[in-house]
C-alpha cells in the first residue's frame, strides 16, 4: 500500500511564523506528514521554485446576495467559488443577510439552497443581522452561534440595513454573552443622506460624486462611534474595510487603551484613488463602492496599517455586478444619480496577487507578514484554525502553490468569475498562484479548473475563545 495520497516535494514553504524548506505529505484531505524523504505518494506534485503557502481565505465576500429591486449580483456561489480558486484561495467566508422581518434561520435555509452542490472551494457564512427582535436576539442568534455560526456583521448605514446605535448595543450584548464575533460596516448614514440629497439638489449625480457624498469624516465618525458601543458592552468587534489614515488610527488609538478592536483593509484602498470615479458617462460606476477609494495618501495609511498591526485581515469585500447590464451598473435609476449605482466592486480573484506585488514584491510586507494576513489570522478571528489557515500536520491540505517571479498583467479574463470587469484592469503584478489545493484535491493548475463543482463543503466554526 502507498502511504501516501499526495506529496508536495521541493518547495520552499512559509507559514504566518517562518520560512523552510520540506516536503508534504497528504492523506484523506490533511497534512499527515512534513520532512524530507517521506517516501511514496500516488501523486507527487513538483514545487522546486514554487512558494508553497497556506490557501487564502477571504473573510469578507458577497455571492448571490440580495441587492434591490431590479438589481442582481454577478457572482452565485459557483462563479464566486471558482474565481476565489483562481485567484489562490481555498476557503470563503460570504454574508447570509437577513431581510426586514425574515428570520434568521429561514436567511439560512434559503442561503444554505443557493450554496448546496455549487462550490469549488469550502465556505461558512457571516450572519448579517438587519432586524434584531426580541425574538432574533433573545433565541435565534444564541442558538445559532451555538451550531456554528459564530460572526456576524451590523451596518450603520444603507436603507434597510442600518441599526440604531440602542439596536446596535443590543445585538453586540448578545455577541459578547454567546462568544460570537461581531462585524462592522461604520459609516454615518445620517450624514451620507444629508450630503446626497445636498448634492442631488445641485444636479451632481455623477458616480464621481459618490465619493463626494461619503468623505473620511462620515467614516471616522462611525468608527469611533462603533468602538465606543463596543467598549460600553466589553465585545470584541472588527471594523471592516477601513480606507483612510483617521478611521486607522481611530482603531490604534483603541488597540493601545487595551480594548478588543480589529481592523481590516481591501486592495481598493492600497491601488484605487477617487480619480477613478471620474470617468466619462457612466464608467466610473466601475468602481462605485463603499467606503470609497480615496486619495494616495490614504493609501499609503493603509500600507502603515498593514506594515504595523493595525489591521490584522486583508480582505476583497468582493461584491460584484456586471457593468454593461440593466441589472448591474448601468440600472436605469443609477444613470439618474449615484446614490442608485449598485455599490460594490469584484476582487475575490485579484486580493492575493495585488497584496503579494505590491507588499512582498515591493518589500513592503514580509511573504510571512503576507501569510498572516491573507489566511492566517482570518482562520483565528473567525474559529477555523488550526483546520485552516497554516500548513501543519493535522491541518487541512489547503495549500497554494505560488512563482514569486511570474509577472503578469491583470485582465478580466483571468479572473473566470460572473462580472464583466475588474477594476483593476491594466495593474501589473509580480507573482501569481500557479496551483490551488482544497482538502488535498487540485482546483485550479496553471490557469485551469481541474476541480469539480460540489466538492467545496460547508464549514462550521468554533466560538472565539476569550
Amino acid at each position: 500500500m502507498i502511504p501516501f495520497d499526495t506529496i508536495v516535494r521541493a518547495g520552499t514553504i512559509a507559514t504566518a511564523a517562518d520560512t523552510f524548506a520540506c516536503d508534504i505529505a497528504i492523506r484523506d484531505g490533511r497534512i499527515v506528514a512534513l520532512g524530507h524523504n517521506l517516501g511514496r505518494a500516488d501523486v507527487v506534485i513538483n514545487a522546486k521554485d514554487r512558494l508553497v503557502l497556506p490557501g487564502g481565505i477571504d473573510s469578507h465576500v458577497h455571492f448571490a446576495q440580495p441587492s434591490g429591486e431590479g438589481i442582481t449580483m454577478a457572482d452565485g456561489f459557483a462563479s464566486g467559488t471558482r474565481s476565489a480558486a483562481f485567484g489562490g484561495n481555498t476557503t470563503v467566508l460570504p454574508f447570509c443577510l437577513q431581510e426586514k422581518g425574515q428570520s434568521l434561520r429561514a436567511a439560512l435555509r434559503n442561503y444554505h439552497a443557493l450554496a448546496e452542490g455549487e462550490c469549488y472551494v469550502d465556505v461558512s457564512f457571516h450572519l448579517i443581522v438587519s432586524d434584531p427582535t426580541e425574538q432574533v436576539l433573545g433565541q435565534e442568534l444564541p442558538a445559532l452561534v451555538e451550531d456554528g455560526y459564530t460572526s456576524l456583521k451590523i451596518f450603520m448605514t444603507y436603507e434597510g440595513l442600518a441599526l440604531s446605535d440602542r439596536e446596535m448595543l443590543e445585538t453586540m450584548s448578545v455577541a459578547r454573552e454567546t462568544g460570537a464575533t461581531v462585524m462592522v460596516h461604520a459609516e454615518n448614514f445620517d450624514a451620507i443622506r444629508f450630503l446626497t440629497d445636498r448634492l442631488e439638489r445641485a444636479s451632481k449625480t455623477a458616480p464621481r460624486y459618490h465619493a463626494t457624498s461619503r468623505p473620511i469624516p462620515v467614516e471616522r465618525e462611525a468608527t469611533h462611534r462603533a468602538i465606543s458601543l463596543a467598549e460600553l458592552v466589553d465585545v470584541p468587534i472588527m471594523i471592516v474595510h477601513v480606507s483612510n489614515r483617521e478611521a486607522m488610527e481611530e482603531i490604534r488609538r483603541a488597540q493601545q487603551r487595551g480594548l478588543k478592536i480589529m481592523g481590516e483593509t481591501c486592495p481598493q484602498y492600497l491601488v484605487l484613488t477617487e480619480k477613478d470615479l471620474d470617468q466619462l458617462n457612466m464608467e466610473g460606476s466601475k468602481y462605485v463602492c463603499s467606503p470609497p477609494p480615496r486619495d494616495e495618501a490614504s493609501q499609503k495609511a493603509c500600507w502603515e496599517g498593514l506594515q504595523q498591526g493595525v489591521f490584522s485581515v486583508f480582505s476583497s469585500d468582493h461584491c460584484p455586478f456586471r457593468y454593461n447590464d440593466p441589472q448591474g451598473k448601468l440600472a436605469p435609476k443609477g444613470r439618474t444619480s449615484f446614490r442608485w449605482v449598485p455599490n460594490g466592486i469584484p476582487g475575490v480573484a485579484a486580493r492575493l496577487p495585488i497584496l503579494f506585488s505590491e507588499g512582498v514584491s515591493q518589500g513592503r510586507i514580509s511573504l510571512n507578514k503576507f501569510v498572516a494576513l491573507t489566511s492566517t489570522n482570518h482562520a483565528k478571528t473567525y474559529g477555523l484554525y488550526p483546520r485552516k489557515g497554516t500548513i501543519a500536520v493535522g491541518s487541512d491540505a489547503d495549500i497554494v502553490l505560488w512563482d514569486p517571479k511570474r509577472t503578469m498583467t491583470i485582465t478580466h479574463d483571468l479572473f473566470h468569475d460572473g462580472s464583466d470587469y475588474t477594476p483593476y484592469e491594466g495593474l501589473a503584478v509580480t507573482g501569481w498562484p500557479v496551483l490551488t489545493m482544497v482538502r488535498g484535491r487540485v482546483v485550479v493548475d496553471d490557469g485551469k479548473l481541474v476541480g469539480e463543482k460540489g466538492y467545496g463543503a460547508y464549514l462550521s466554526r468554533e466560538k472565539r475563545g476569550e
